[in-house]
């Protein structure tokens, strides 16, 4: 290697050796708090998963509603505790199956949902008042989550029974991702919308999963990951604040979702670093009183961008380590990833190992018996204060700029990300960091991998279904809703209300998406 200096993913430099000199004058009892305890470093439940597992909650989606709905009851019998919905790049940004922009692009890297009756297609014979479903949508949070209340309400299930979480992480979408449609500002107040509308109508839901996950993705550090990412939660909680809710009234029901990377050691500090931060956001800056307000609960995701198409089962290698270090951390939930995931959706063979991996990790390992096992760690108590401070630094940047929106509005973070990302690709090419298989231990030849199939059939029969769908409703009224909508958002009323007539007149998820766009305009960065 060119540096035979270990750094971290972060760049923060490995010592040869940890001492307890490396802790003199440091302060367990301030810095750690017992598990369940204020700071919350060592976990936000007192025995953390001595008396639960983790929710072990594969991501799946697919194509059209009932395959998905199949890959629903397949995880669920394989032992999966929690369901993670993937959408398709329409349904993402807002367009029905049928608009020439979707073309090509239906069912592809997740789920179609235009209509309602997707929705039950999706859910069919699921008990939706015993399963908690994720749904990773941003821009269209809103409108599959009324869809889905409205699907419960139809199988006799109220609105206070259903759990689940709905990403609903605007500006990571700027930062990051991509999938947004309307401008920040605009955007910010769905967001504060469905904050006030859940906590009065489904107190269960995680109304936003505040996400640094796709920041790594993207290619920022460990450190940029979290820094970001509270930023963004800070930008969040003072918008709810500034349209008149209580801290406390919603506090509790946000999320968080992070990254699984491939430094055992900076992730498990990461984690901690992060729950640490989050309760003196809310506890300074906000002056949250109810402790749940401060506690940031987690779900992982091990790291996509670090599967190799190159042989693949080393993939499943890098997922466990990826898993071991979100359980050491204290994770909430939990996805893993298949091993072939490089190359296409995860098989059902590969599905399978990934929640075969969480279960091994929870079951045979004994890493679920004492929470927060590495605490009291020379190496891992510096690396999370390390973490720690690095992170408050940036932070303090953007708090600088003004906060997180503008500083997304200037390009900041993602100015800050490509130059980590830049860095950490030459760092491969240049030899200085080794990847299994690719640049290193790689083969002349490999087999030709089993990669899942794409159904060509598949947006034919998904236009086909909505175009019965819309020749089977009273038109007039749909308009009367449309334009209830339309006329909420040029108001300051809270759009879920009209929203949630506009789809039970059986509106199509694009129709709802034009109408705001009609009032909010799209965003060009």
């Amino acid at each position: 290697m060119a540096n035979d200096t270990p750094r971290t993913d972060s760049g923060i430099e490995i010592k040869p050796l940890y001492t307890s000199s490396d802790l003199d004058n440091w302060d367990a009892e301030t810095r750690l708090g017992a598990p369940g305890e204020a700071p919350y470093t060592r976990g936000v439940y007192p025995t953390m998963y001595r008396g639960k597992l983790w929710t072990m909650r594969q991501y799946a989606g697919f194509g059209s509603a009932a395959t998905t709905n199949e890959r629903f009851k397949f995880l669920l019998a394989a032992g999966q505790t929690g369901l993670s919905c993937a959408f398709d790049l329409p349904t993402q940004m807002g367009y029905d199956s049928d608009h020439p922009r979707a073309e090509g692009e239906v069912g592809k890297v997740g789920v179609a949902i235009d209509s309602i009756d997707d929705m039950r297609t999706l859910l069919g014979g699921l008990p939706l008042d015993q399963v908690t479903t994720s749904m990773t949508i941003n821009s269209t949070a809103a409108i599959l989550l009324l869809m889905y209340e409205l699907v419960a309400e139809e199988q006799g299930v109220r609105a206070d029974q259903i759990s689940g979480t709905i990403q609903n992480d605007l500006l990571k979408e700027y930062i990051a991702r991509g999938t947004y449609v309307y401008p920040p500002r605009p955007s910010m107040r769905v967001i504060t919308d469905i904050f006030a509308y859940c906590a009065e109508h489904v107190p269960k839901w995680n109304t936003i999963s505040i996400s640094g996950y796709h920041i790594r993705e993207a290619g920022s550090t460990a450190v940029q990951e979290i820094a970001f990412t509270l930023a963004n939660a800070i930008a969040y909680v003072q918008a709810a604040i500034d349209a008149g809710l209580d801290v406390d009234d919603f506090a509790p029901r946000l999320s968080f979702f992070w990254n699984g990377h491939n430094h055992f050691f900076e992730e498990v500090a990461k984690f901690r670093a992060s729950r640490r931060m989050w309760h003196k956001i809310m506890t300074e800056r906000f002056a949250a009183k109810d402790p749940r307000s401060t506690m940031l609960r987690f779900h992982t995701q091990t790291g996509g961008s670090t599967l190799t198409a190159q042989q693949p089962l080393n993939n499943v290698v890098r997922v466990a380590l990826q898993a071991m270090a979100a359980v050491m951390g204290g994770t909430q939930s939990l996805h893993t990833n298949g091993f072939d995931e490089a190359l296409g959706l995860p098989t059902e063979e590969a599905a399978r190992i990934a929640l075969r991996t969480q279960q091994i990790i929870g079951y045979e390992a004994g890493v679920s018996d004492t929470p927060d096992p590495l605490a009291g760690s020379y190496l891992v108590e510096n690396l999370t204060d390390e973490i720690e401070r690095l992170a408050w630094e940036y932070i303090e940047r953007i708090d600088e700029m003004g906060g997180a929106v503008t500083a997304i509005e200037n390009g900041y973070q993602m100015d800050e990300i490509d130059q980590a990302a830049y860095e950490y690709t030459k760092s491969i090419d240049d030899d200085q960091r080794v990847i299994v298989g690719v640049n290193k231990f790689a083969l002349d030849t490999e087999a030709e991998p089993n990669v899942f199939p794409i159904d060509p059939t598949l947006e034919k029969g998904q236009r086909e279904r909505l175009a019965a769908f819309k020749a089977n409703r009273n038109h007039e009224e749909l308009a009367v809703r449309l334009a209830d909508l339309s006329e909420a958002a040029r108001g300051t009323q809270n759009l879920l209300y009209p929203m949630k007539e506009a789809l039970r007149a059986k509106a199509t998820l694009g129709e709802v998406s034009d109408t705001l766009r009609g009032v909010f305009g799209t965003y060009q960065p």
